[in-house]
């Protein structure tokens, strides 16, 4: 692998399909949870991720650092988008706590640990940033359930 990573790129596109998918079909909903400065970071850690999986800066990554890494990183991924498209598919017309959480925190998986498998420094930083706001704008978004939400007018 040199400066440009095809495996990258294979798995940026099937985890952006869902999204594409999910954007064409619900294009009137909006967002229940605005925080311009959680959103921003999160845009620009997705858009860094997606670049630097696919492109890998000179000086900034190692390559794979033990025998059979690899097949290593090659595997937990297609097993990390795989979970991230039949989670993704289960639970289409569901909302909630879990179905958010999961295909949050899914591609913030993969991103982080491509970041160490390659040991590519920026993609990590990237990572960390993206999982911990899309996490955070992913829970807020959640729907609650009309009971939770009498508790909390308690």
């Amino acid at each position: 692998m040199t400066w440009f990573n095809y495996y990258g790129l294979i798995v940026v596109v099937i985890i952006m399909i869902p999204n594409i998918v999910y954007a064409v079909k619900h294009t009137a909903g909006a967002p229940l949870y605005h925080n311009t400065v959680a959103e921003i970071f999160e845009q620009i850690g997705r858009y860094a991720c997606m670049a630097l999986m696919v492109f890998n800066l000179p000086y900034t990554w190692f390559g794979f650092y033990f025998p059979y890494a690899k097949v290593v990183y090659i595997a937990v991924n297609a097993l990390l988008v795989l979970a991230y498209c039949l989670i993704w598919v289960l639970l289409w017309n569901r909302d909630g706590l879990l179905k958010s959480l999961l295909l949050s925190i899914l591609p913030s998986c993969v991103f982080l640990f491509s970041g160490a498998m390659i040991a590519s420094i920026p993609l990590v930083v990237f990572a960390i940033v993206f999982a911990a706001t899309h996490i955070f704008i992913s829970v807020k978004n959640t729907p609650q359930p009309p009971e939770a939400k009498s508790i909390q007018n308690k």
